[in-house]
């Protein structure tokens, strides 16, 4: 980061700082909106789906969002999806002057699904430009805005509590909607501005960045772990009860995993980057999502009662779990489409950030829904078991996928004729070139992730010079654009034998 420059640091500062506002106006509802529904004479289920709601629209535009971002305009997404989100905020502490039940759930089921859509275009261009803005630091950047939004989600609560205490529902959402309005005026002069409809190849669209085994593997991480988030929202205050916790401490146990989360995500994006495959960080924060959900019930089969101090402990791993998961699949799910030849451009960052926003959403909507079902049926320390059981298995996945990826060769040269002769055969050197290559097409293909690739080229053209040709749509390591895969990938196209290299530039030059 010390490398950063002043461009990529006013974005990092203006999207962080939208990010803050965006998770202090998201928490705000939870507290402060039920008690006011109930006064309407709404039920649980009705305020129930007014939350459900917000994470099914989103899980429905985001992919849309991404697959036409870049006819939009990153920014243009970016800055309207803030301005609507914080409108929306501020309409939605008007509600508590609608009189009628009927009324005010409309309302609220509108202003939430408008919100919803301004959300997700937010977040959507957000994650894109990181990609377009950072291209070496893509883990580290992804996970330094995450601990922006996991502090305003420990922030919202306490400044919104005091609010509540000097002006009731309304001042929350007034001052905190308008602060989210004011970072969207802030990035709408200070973000860059990218251009519109360039690098477009042939349209891409979710279903073939799904196509991908190692996508499909990342976007099961991201579905699971929001599960394991949106199951203890719903269980974790009936499962503390009998403790018999003050407010303030119940207030506590539920920011220890979030604020583990964001104190933690940035050293797993720093681990991204610079030292470990993306998937070996996804397996650890399986498995410390897995320990974390067998401590907190306790498991079935640890022999011992539920306990303060054993729930905190896996709060705790729970966060780790989080912070690994979320930061590494965003990554990986990037790289790996990369590599596995979408272009490189902010047409599939658009696609990833919306497949990620989209997939989030989705297991955010079946935790909840799928634990409160449990939790009635077989109660909480049986029901933790479901979160253990599918992160076990999506750990299981992603170590069987990286040992036949390992048994796989990164390059595979396939020759119909005899190699170009060495530099050293004298017999060769002031003569043309022999008639068995001139005519001939020999193949090249590079093998990544699984995938064959062969390109075209003229009648004459050395194999050699074909693959590591630009126009070829391979991509070697020295002409990589903006994205670069990291010292663990394999570079796309690319043919590392220098010597080769050198003997058959040199055997061109001697015909020549």
């Amino acid at each position: 980061m010390a490398d950063f420059t002043k461009r990529q640091w006013l974005t990092l500062i203006v999207i962080g700082i939208a990010d803050f506002c965006n998770a202090i106006c998201v928490s705000l509802q939870a507290p402060f909106y039920p008690q006011e529904a109930e006064k309407k004479g709404c039920t649980a289920t009705e305020y129930g789906f007014v939350f459900g709601v917000f994470e099914l629209v989103v899980f429905i535009i985001s992919p849309i969002y991404g697959q036409h971002l870049n006819r939009i305009g990153a920014k243009v997404t970016f800055n309207a999806g803030i301005y609507t989100t914080g409108i929306c905020a501020i309409l939605f502490g008007l509600l508590d002057r609608i009189h009628g039940h009927t009324p005010f759930i409309v309302l609220s089921f509108t202003i939430r699904i408008i919100e919803a859509l301004g959300n997700a275009a937010f977040l959507t261009a957000s994650f894109a430009i990181i990609a377009k803005e950072f291209p070496n630091n893509v883990a580290i950047t992804f996970a330094s805005l995450e601990t922006c939004f996991g502090f305003g989600l420990i922030v919202g609560p306490t400044v919104g509590g005091a609010l509540f205490q000097l002006g009731g529902y309304t001042l929350p959402f007034a001052v905190m909607g308008s602060a989210l309005f004011a970072s969207a005026v802030l990035t709408a002069f200070v973000l860059p501005k990218y251009e519109e409809g360039v690098d477009r190849e042939t349209p891409q669209s979710m279903t073939t960045v799904l196509k991908i085994p190692g996508v499909l593997l990342a976007t099961c991480s991201i579905i699971v772990t929001s599960m394991s988030i949106g199951f203890l929202q719903a269980t974790l205050e009936p499962h503390l009860r009998q403790f018999l916790l003050s407010p303030m401490i119940l207030g506590v146990m539920f920011v220890i995993n979030g604020g583990t989360y964001a104190l933690t995500s940035t050293v797993f994006g720093w681990l991204c980057d610079s030292f470990m495959h993306p998937k070996y960080v996804t397996m650890l924060g399986c498995l410390f999502v897995a320990a974390g959900f067998c401590l907190i019930g306790p498991a079935p089969f640890i022999p011992y009662e539920t306990t303060l101090w054993m729930t905190i402990v896996g709060l705790v791993l729970h966060g780790l779990g989080m912070g690994s998961q979320l930061v590494a699949s965003f990554s990986d799910a990037l790289r790996t489409s990369i590599a596995n030849g979408l272009p490189n451009n902010i047409e599939t960052y658009g696609l990833v950030s919306g497949l990620w926003t989209s997939t989030f959403a989705l297991g955010a909507f079946i935790g909840p829904s799928i634990s409160g079902i449990l939790y009635d049926s077989v109660g909480f320390r049986q029901a933790s078991m479901f979160i253990v059981g599918v992160h076990l298995i999506v750990a299981l996945m992603v170590a069987v996928f990286m040992v036949i990826q390992r048994s796989k060769p990164n390059y595979v040269e396939l020759k119909d004729e005899k190699l170009v002769p060495s530099m050293d055969d004298s017999t060769t050197r002031g003569k043309s070139m022999p008639a068995n290559i001139t005519d001939s097409v020999k193949s090249l293909r590079s093998i990544v992730n699984g995938i064959s690739i062969e390109q075209s080229r003229p009648p004459a053209m050395n194999s050699l010079i074909a693959c590591n040709s630009y126009k070829s749509k391979a991509w070697p390591t020295r002409d990589l654009g903006s994205l670069t895969l990291g010292p663990y990938s394999r570079s796309y196209g690319t043919v590392d034998a220098r010597e080769r290299n050198e003997n058959a530039t040199s055997y061109l030059q001697g015909v020549a």
